[in-house]
This record gives structure tokens, C-alpha cells and sequence, in this order.
């Protein structure tokens, strides 16, 4: 039966009609070109002047280490491949054996050694690959099969020539004990090539495998980098987003702020905050949670908010303490130069200026 075929196609068939082993020879290498010879210098006779010759194109003598067999159709013409670390967080680490992709946590919310799992698994499931084998604990995830195809040539009667790769991958995921940074590489450990229904007996060289290994995880890396941006603009968002804060005064307790959020969230919002307020932060502990500021009686903030009354809270050197609280929210106290908490009647005065800054939303790009 005819097949229908459009034109494009029928110029797609005539260009591509070599087969991925073809296109790594040199053309014509039937000609033995690598038997040619240069033809020796002009002989000059006696009594004349030699010309000057131009070394401009002359060509290099062979290196000791270089493998002299590699000529003809041995040699490899196809460009080497890079690696392409395009992900938040990610740069190349080049061994001899593999190559690493060295993976940074971009969050220390988030497990990094998860995360390099779940985005794996959710790479694999767009490309409709699936999983033999998965070990969280040794840190492996191995591919099933992985199948292309490509017409080499197309007849109008008859069944199209096909060939086919198949290849199998292992990724190793390793990291740090510290959690902050771990090592992406990729083996590829099983390998197939058939054309037209017949198995090519293929032997690949360690450069083969490399490239193989090269274009898999540029892949992943690919995918990997987008799924990070989409996570960081989250994660701006978030942070952009009101922290609301309700003030704690009990009788016969010191009164304070509980801010509904995470210490991290809470700390950073404070800083950007605590500047608008008028407080000036003159050094900083995080491990303690603790921000040492300044309070001066000229700031804008507390003119715009008092007016003419008198300030709440009188301007010197003060702390502001962040303690972990119960259900994921973070205490905020307000504490004097010697580390004495201030009198319930400030902390309550300045709760309102404070909380309206803390809960208005942020613009972010």
C-alpha cells in the first residue's frame, strides 16, 4: 500500500539517512586520506636563494600520548560534549571516572536529599521512564529501559528502516552529613543499538559512555533548574507575605509578641522590619536568637505614629530576643541593655506601629 507523505518529510528522508555511527566518521574516509603524503620542499639549484617558507600551516608533530590508530574511521569527528550545570546551586566537579554535579541547598527548609529524590522521580515520570529500582538509604535510583527511535530510511511501499537506541541508567545521590550540599553523578551501565530489527553489536568506548552519560544528565540538570526556579520565586512569595503577630499580656506574666511563623521566616522579616521602625541594628546573634538595636528619640516612624506625643519606649540600646513557641510560631521579647525584659506597658505601646509592619505584604518579582 502507498503511503501518504508529505513533502517535508520526503526531504527530512533524504537528509537524514545516515545512522549515529556514520555521523561520528569523517566523509570519504574510503579515499584513505590518511596515507597521504606531503610532497617535499623545491629543490633549489646551486647558486640561487632559497625562499622563506611560512610555518603559519604547518602541522603539529603527533604527542607521545596521542593513539596513532586513531585514524580513518576509528576516529571520532563529533565535537565533545559540556556539561551544563544550569540549576540554582549546582557546578560541575570533573573526576576521571564520572562526572559530579556538586547540588548546594538553596533552602534549609527544605531536605536536600529529598528534594534530589523527588525531583528525580518527577523528571523520570515527564520523560514516561520508569524506575527498576529505588534505595532512599543508599542514596540510587535505576532506570528501566529508556527507548528513542529514528528513522534512517523511509520507503513509500514499504515498512520505514528504524533505528533504535536503548540504554539504561543508574543516578547516585550522596549527600553531606551536614545536609547543606551533596554530589549528583550517573552511570550508564546497560546499552543497545538495533537497525531495521537487527541488534548492532556495538563496543562503546570510554568516550561513548561519556557522552551518553553527558547528555542524560544535562537532561535531568535541565529539569532540575527549572523545578528550582519555580521553588525559589515560591519561596519569595512566601517571605513577601504578612507575618501576623498577636500580643501576649498575661497578669502575671511580662508581656510579648508571638509571631505566627518559624524562627527563620520570623528573624529575617525582622530585619527588614526593625530598620523601618527607627530601630538600628548594630550586631546580630542568630545561633542565640537575639538582635541588638538602637532606638533614637528622631525617628519618622514614631513622629508619623505618635505625632506630638511622647515617645513609648525611650530611645538607648535595646535587645530583641526570638524563642522558639509551641505550633511552629516564634516568641519575640523586648529586653533592655542589661538583658532585663521591658515593662508590659511598652511592649503593649509599641505592639500596634510593630504589628501593622509586620503583617503588610511585600511586593516581589
Amino acid at each position: 500500500m502507498l503511503k501518504q507523505i508529505s513533502p517535508l518529510i520526503l526531504v527530512a528522508a533524504v537528509t537524514a539517512c545516515s545512522t549515529p555511527i556514520d555521523r561520528r566518521q569523517a566523509n570519504d574516509t574510503d579515499q584513505n586520506y590518511q596515507d597521504l603524503t606531503v610532497e617535499p620542499q623545491l629543490v633549489i639549484p646551486e647558486g640561487l636563494h632559497k625562499p622563506t617558507y611560512s610555518k603559519e600551516y604547518d602541522i603539529p608533530a603527533v604527542g607521545s600520548k596521542a593513539d596513532a590508530s586513531l585514524v580513518g574511521k576509528s576516529l571520532d569527528i563529533r565535537p565533545p560534549l559540556q556539561v551544563l550545570p544550569m540549576a540554582e546551586g549546582t557546578r560541575v566537579e570533573d573526576g576521571t571516572d564520572n562526572i559530579k554535579i556538586v547540588v548546594e541547598s538553596i533552602d534549609n527548609d527544605i531536605d536536600l536529599k529529598q528534594e534530589l529524590f523527588d525531583v528525580l522521580k518527577d523528571y523520570f515520570a515527564s520523560k514516561s521512564i520508569s524506575l527498576r529500582s529505588e534505595d532512599y538509604e543508599n542514596g540510587t535510583l535505576e532506570t528501566d529501559w529508556i527507548e528513542s527511535e529514528q528513522v534512517i530510511e523511509s520507503s513509500f511501499w514499504g515498512g520505514d528502516k528504524v533505528y533504535k537506541l536503548k540504554q539504561r541508567y543508574i543516578y547516585h545521590v550522596d549527600v553531606r552529613p551536614h545536609g547543606r550540599s551533596g554530589n549528583l553523578t550517573i552511570d550508564l551501565i546497560e546499552h543497545e543499538e538495533s537497525f531495521d530489527g537487527d541488534q548492532q553489536d556495538i563496543l562503546l568506548s570510554g568516550e561513548d559512555k561519556r557522552r551518553y552519560t553527558i547528555d542524560r544528565l544535562n537532561d535531568s540538570i535541565s529539569y532540575i533548574s527549572i523545578e528550582r526556579a519555580k521553588a525559589l520565586k515560591a519561596k519569595r512569595l512566601k517571605q513577601s507575605l504578612g507575618i501576623d503577630v498577636d500580643l501576649i499580656a498575661q497578669a502575671e506574666e511580662q508581656a510579648y509578641w508571638l509571631a505566627d511563623a518559624k524562627f527563620k521566616r520570623t528573624w529575617d522579616r525582622l530585619r527588614i522590619v526593625l530598620p523601618e521602625m527607627g530601630f538600628e541594628i548594630i550586631d546580630m546573634d542568630s545561633n542565640k536568637g537575639l538582635l541588638y538595636i538602637n532606638i533614637t528619640d528622631d525617628s519618622g516612624f514614631w513622629s508619623s505614629l505618635w505625632s506630638d506625643k511622647e515617645l513609648p519606649i525611650e530611645a538607648g540600646s535595646y535587645r530583641i530576643e526570638l524563642k522558639d513557641g509551641a505550633d511552629n510560631k516564634t516568641e519575640i521579647h523586648l529586653l533592655n541593655a542589661k538583658n532585663e525584659p521591658l515593662s508590659s506597658e511598652v511592649v503593649s505601646a509599641v505592639y500596634d506601629g510593630f504589628s501593622e509592619l509586620m503583617q503588610e505584604d511585600r511586593k516581589t518579582r
